[in-house]
């Protein structure tokens, strides 16, 4: 038996360790094959042959209480991000804006931000706010809390916020380098266990190539989240879009190897949910790396091509789409109430 079938028995008998899964990451691209298979078979005996689209479009809008400021300027960002979202950076503005969002159908808001030098967006000025809201409407609120303080997570608890958003990074460099960040992995881990300990609902972000378009410590992240027992329903992959403007030299992650990171995650994490994000490459790569995320395990992913969906439909002419006007990190159990509309969907009517 070769090294690549032997690591292929070990994964799909569940004796593989951490040191076979990162043998598994260095496979070359013609190994791969039958590892998506079976990640394909474990995909669909967990979740049946669905797959779950979402498309936020203006139902579930992406909040910035900062405005375009960041005061970290990540290399990877550099507040490119933060003028894609609505800025409300006062709390009547913010709250006059939710309410009239949810009278008009809305759905949910993602509250977001830029940073603080410690690495927290400032959602603490807003939460009495937030909870006003929550006690008042039906609205699903996703947030980006960066990392946090025992006040902050016991306020997010008391807001009744639906989804922490996290980013889990163990690469010293990337937090240092980076994001700018005086602050250290143990720093990450303490924010999970104060998340963790206000039974706060955390969905993991994972980014992929943050370590200048490279696999580097992704690993690291996924043994981290399975170790410290949070239990996610969902992982959230996003992947880096390499900057233009930046000092630092970055290529673009190539679509193989958020392949090979999409499909660890679901030999580790059988029974979670995992979602390709709205952070990733465009361009030319879209599709395969769409299409290597359906074949690596993904159940959920947000603003495909329709090319992509054409291609699953002709190669598994049973699969079931569902369309969902949220953010892809919803929970289950509000997925009856962020079903689209034919309106919210016209672009994918034709599929």
């Amino acid at each position: 038996m070769n090294k690549s079938k032997e690591l292929l028995h070990k994964i799909q008998s569940k004796t593989a360790s951490w040191s076979d899964f990162s043998s598994f990451l260095t496979l070359e691209e013609p190994e791969l094959e039958p590892f998506f298979l079976h990640a394909q078979e474990i995909t669909r005996q967990n979740f049946n042959n669905i797959l779950k689209i979402y498309n936020p479009t203006n139902r579930f809008p992406a909040i910035s209480i900062t405005g375009n400021k960041c005061a970290l300027k990540c290399e990877h960002c550099n507040e490119k991000y933060l003028k894609g979202m609505k800025s409300l950076i006062t709390n009547s503005d913010l709250e006059s804006f939710l309410m009239k969002h949810s009278r008009n159908e809305g759905i949910g808001a993602l509250i977001s931000g830029g940073c603080e030098l410690d690495g927290s967006v400032p959602l603490i000025n807003y939460l009495d706010t937030i909870k006003e809201v929550k006690n008042k409407t039906n609205l699903i609120i996703n947030t980006h809390t960066g990392l946090l303080n025992k006040e902050t997570a016991q306020k997010l608890a008391d807001a009744k916020v639906d989804i922490i958003s996290f980013d889990i990074n163990l690469d010293e460099e990337i937090i240092e380098n980076i994001y700018h960040l005086d602050k250290s992995v143990n720093d990450y881990k303490q924010a999970i266990e104060l998340l963790k300990e206000h039974k706060l609902n955390i969905v993991p972000h994972i980014c992929i190539g943050l370590y200048y378009g490279k696999i580097h410590k992704e690993l690291e992240s996924i043994r981290f989240i399975k170790e410290s027992d949070i239990n996610p329903s969902l992982i959230v992959i996003i992947a880096l879009i390499p900057p233009k403007n930046s000092k630092v030299e970055f290529e673009r992650p190539k679509a193989i190897d958020i392949a090979k990171i999409i499909a660890l995650i679901r030999f580790v994490f059988p029974y979670t949910e995992i979602s390709l994000g709205c952070m990733r490459p465009r361009g030319n790569i879209k599709i395969m790396l769409e299409k290597y995320a359906i074949k690596s395990g993904i159940t959920r992913i947000e603003l495909p091509s329709k090319d992509t969906l054409k291609w699953l439909k002709r190669s598994n002419p049973d699969v079931t789409f569902q369309f969902f006007s949220a953010c892809c990190a919803i929970p289950s159990n509000f997925e009856n109430f962020a079903k689209s509309k034919d309106s919210d969907i016209k672009r994918y009517l034709s599929i």
